[in-house]
């Protein structure tokens, strides 16, 4: 009797995204989507990119850093945080979107769960919609998604950022995260969105506590089951600085680790503020065969 082995983590992962206007093509390393924050109480920078011309020229930066994806996102989904009307975060993206577009030849995504800003951006020349609640949070999002043919990015939230960090609770982690995705995916394919659209992401810092974080990226390679590129947000969270036993310490170098370790697990897109550092340590730690075959690369 012969017996199939099942089949690689390489083998399973998806090698393409198909976004609104382009495709792309996954290699070794995972791509770099830069975080643009339009915002004047970003967790991360504090909005010290509030105002559009310094988005702009902090995302023109990026991509001269080397990111592959300009993330632009007008409200903040930090814990607690108030959330934003329409008009208002419309009003904070756009123009940035507006002038990334003409200005760097890589593509742009909106990180909102508003079908209006959604649509707005599409129009400003977004390629990406990247929602953190899995477009269910407005009636209308997947039909903006479906129409402009946009690339969409689903991730995994418990609650809302008003309750997410109230004592998550789980069966299982890993299993009801992967059974959520997958349960999104299915409903954005029979709702007309082409798998090769779909992107998911399991929403590390999302209603997690520290021990569901690890959990969910040292099992992430079971991700790859749902047959759509992954992508993971870690920079900066504040599980790292939990392993280091520090809060004021600085997570940079902790990024660095987790980006390293997501590589070697084949995750298509990592979400990250530094990307300048996280690229070279990416291309060395490719040049020196840290994502050789035997680690699932292609």
């Amino acid at each position: 009797m012969t017996v199939i082995p099942p089949p690689s983590e390489a083998a399973r992962r998806a090698r393409q995204w198909q976004l609104r206007t382009r495709t792309l093509v996954f290699a070794t390393r995972p791509m770099l989507m830069g975080i643009v924050n339009v915002t004047p109480d970003s967790f991360s920078d504090g909005g010290q990119h509030y105002d559009v011309d310094a988005a702009v020229e902090h995302g023109i930066q990026l991509a001269r850093q080397g990111a592959d994806i300009l993330d632009v996102g007008g409200e903040s989904t930090r814990p607690y945080a108030e959330p934003v009307d329409h008009t208002e975060e419309s009003r904070r993206v756009i123009p940035v979107l507006q002038r990334l577009h003409a200005a760097v030849a890589i593509p742009l995504s909106v990180d909102t769960s508003k079908a209006a800003v959604a649509a707005a951006a599409m129009d400003a020349g977004a390629e990406i919609i990247n929602d953190v609640s899995a477009l269910t949070s407005d009636p209308a999002m997947v039909e903006v998604a479906f129409a402009a043919g946009a690339g969409v990015c689903a991730m995994h939230m418990q609650g809302t950022p008003q309750t997410m960090q109230d004592a998550p609770q789980y069966a299982n982690v890993v299993d009801d995260v992967l059974g959520y995705l997958r349960d999104r995916r299915d409903a954005l394919v029979n709702a007309g969105i082409e798998l090769s659209r779909i992107c998911l992401d399991p929403g590390i810092g999302f209603g997690k506590t520290h021990e569901h974080n690890l959990a969910l990226l040292s099992h992430i390679d079971t991700f790859h089951d749902l047959g759509c590129p992954l992508l993971v947000g870690h920079s900066r969270k504040g599980f790292i600085t939990k392993v280091m036993g520090d809060k004021q310490v600085d997570p940079s170098a902790g990024t660095l680790g987790v980006a390293l370790a997501l590589a070697c697990r084949g995750v298509q897109v990592l979400r990250v503020h530094d990307v300048a550092t996280v690229r070279q340590a990416l291309l060395l730690f490719e040049a020196a065969g840290g994502l050789s075959e035997e680690r699932g690369s292609e």
